[in-house]
């Protein structure tokens, strides 16, 4: 019956139960390894709950979140910052003004050539003069002027009205000016910050034994970058603002020509006499 079975199934057994005995022999202790077990129920939760999940040993806490206006005034600092501040209330107040002054009330008033023609129909020169020296507007005081020359003759009197739109003229040029300004400083002083905040950053560069950390030079860029968008923040609204009001006042000067040589037209043959 023996013979039957095949010497590979006899030899493995024999094989096997020499080499542990061989192992045993040689001091070799063998452990079977036991499936692990499962925690307890009351290792896991406590009396209120779920245990929190331990922190793993040597983590690093995390590091604070900046606000975006915080973390822009860093990079700013006093001087940058008032200085755009300082250039932005400015351009503020200069939009206000030059935005008032640019009204049709202010310039070209409708009452005013109204009431002007109305006392040149009636013949009243007299009416006519103080209506137009009591309007503080462009065209009032043009009128006023040509008329108060009037008498000296009707090229005196239009060159009268040319001087003074002339001068205001100029007057609400120069006070718009001043927003194309703000409009070329606000971008050069971005570009100092730009510059001012690379040299810092290339500085640490240079002057550290060591590999600088991201965050060391983070700083420097940050400056460099803070003060260029603001720089452009406040430049192109400025410069916007300005085109559009230099685009509506000159054509409300030119409206004030037109009808002040309109209104005046009517004196071309006066050659002396009172107006």
């Amino acid at each position: 019956m023996l013979s039957r079975i095949p010497r590979r199934f006899v030899m493995a057994p024999t094989v096997s139960l020499a080499l542990v005995a061989a192992l045993a022999g040689a001091g070799v202790t063998i452990h079977l390894a036991a499936p692990p077990m499962a925690p307890a129920q009351d290792d896991v939760l406590d009396a209120g709950g779920d245990a929190p999940a331990a922190a793993p040993a040597g983590a690093q806490p995390a590091p604070p979140r900046t606000s975006y206006l915080a973390w822009a005034f860093e990079a700013l600092g006093w001087t940058y910052t008032i200085v755009f501040l300082s250039l932005s209330f400015t351009m503020v107040a200069l939009f206000v003004m030059n935005f008032l002054s640019a009204r049709r009330d202010n310039i070209c008033p409708v009452h005013l050539i109204e009431g002007f023609e109305g006392h040149l129909n009636e013949k009243r020169y007299q009416e006519a003069y103080e209506l137009a020296k009591g309007d503080d507007s462009f065209l009032g005081q043009v009128l006023s002027a040509g008329l108060a020359k009037l008498s000296a003759g009707y090229a005196q009197a239009i060159e009268a009205m040319q001087e003074v739109g002339e001068e205001e003229n100029m007057k609400l040029d120069h006070r718009l000016s001043y927003m194309a300004l703000i409009g070329t400083i606000s971008p050069m002083v971005g570009l100092f910050g730009t510059v001012d905040g690379m040299i810092r950053s290339f500085s640490i560069i240079a002057t550290s034994p060591t590999t600088p950390k991201p965050s060391e030079l983070a700083a420097g860029i940050s400056t460099a970058l803070f003060t260029t968008l603001i720089g452009l923040f406040i430049a192109i609204p400025a410069i916007a603002v300005y085109n559009i009001l230099r685009n509506r006042i000159a054509r409300l000067v030119l409206e004030v020509g037109i009808l002040s040589e309109g209104l005046m037209s009517r004196f071309e043959n006066v050659g002396g006499g009172k107006k």
